[in-house]
Parts: structure tokens; sequence; C-alpha cells
């Protein structure tokens, strides 16, 4: 199928199939006439690429899921430890925002949000002492 197609199928665009070819994620035939052509393999492969970047996961780690994936051989174990190092890096993640967050609200609190020049949310940023 062209990419038209296969992007349709998988819910992706077709600059992010092209991509996902460029870094070698994945490899559709050609056509004679120089046309990709996506197998139903390959249909699958993006689906499960899609899913994984849509859980956040980072294309290295695609790069390394996939090969798991494709590997019979392979330890659940090794899936499993990055997933476990994706976790904790979501859960850093949420504890940045949730301190952003909190600043924030700190400094929203303190604006008068008046007429007035003075901007604690401002000074916080110029690093000024409130």
């Amino acid at each position: 199928m062209n990419v038209s197609r296969a992007a349709e199928r998988t819910h992706l665009p077709p600059k992010t199939l092209r991509y996902y070819e460029e870094i070698g994620l994945i490899h559709p035939a050609r056509s004679t006439n120089g046309y990709r052509d996506y197998s139903e393999e390959d249909v699958h492969r993006l689906t499960f690429l899609q899913r994984a970047r849509s859980l956040g996961f980072s294309i290295e780690d695609c790069r390394q899921l996939m090969s798991l994936y494709r590997d019979r051989d392979r330890a659940s174990h090794d899936v499993r430890e990055i997933a476990v190092a994706h976790v904790a890096a979501i859960e850093a993640k949420i504890a940045e925002l949730q301190s952003m967050r909190s600043t924030l609200q700190r400094l929203v609190q303190a604006c008068h949000g008046d007429n007035r020049p003075d901007c604690p949310i401002l000074d916080d940023m110029a690093g000024a002492k409130h």
C-alpha cells in the first residue's frame, strides 16, 4: 500500500512514516516505480510505534522495544527494565510540573493584579528578592 493508505491505517501523518524510514525504524519495500510499498507487517510495526510514542517512549526506546518485540528469544525482564525506567522519568517530570505549579500559584497569590508596576511574578523571574 502507498504512504497515504499506510498513514490512514496507522493514524500517523505521512511525514512521520517517512521519518521513521529515514531513521531506520521501518523499511518499506519499494515498488518498480520507486514509491514506498507498505506491507501489512509494516502497518503492524507502525501501529506498534504509534502506541509506544503515545505512551511517551523516546525514539531510542522505541528502537529497543521494536528490537525486543521482533526477538522471540527475548527476556521480558529487558522490556520491563525499559518500561520501569520510563515510569521513573514520568514520575520525575510530574514532580517537576507540580513544583512549577506550586511556585506559580504562590507568585499569582502574591501579585495584586492591579495598576501598580510592582510585580512579584516578574521579580521572581528576574531573581529579585521579594
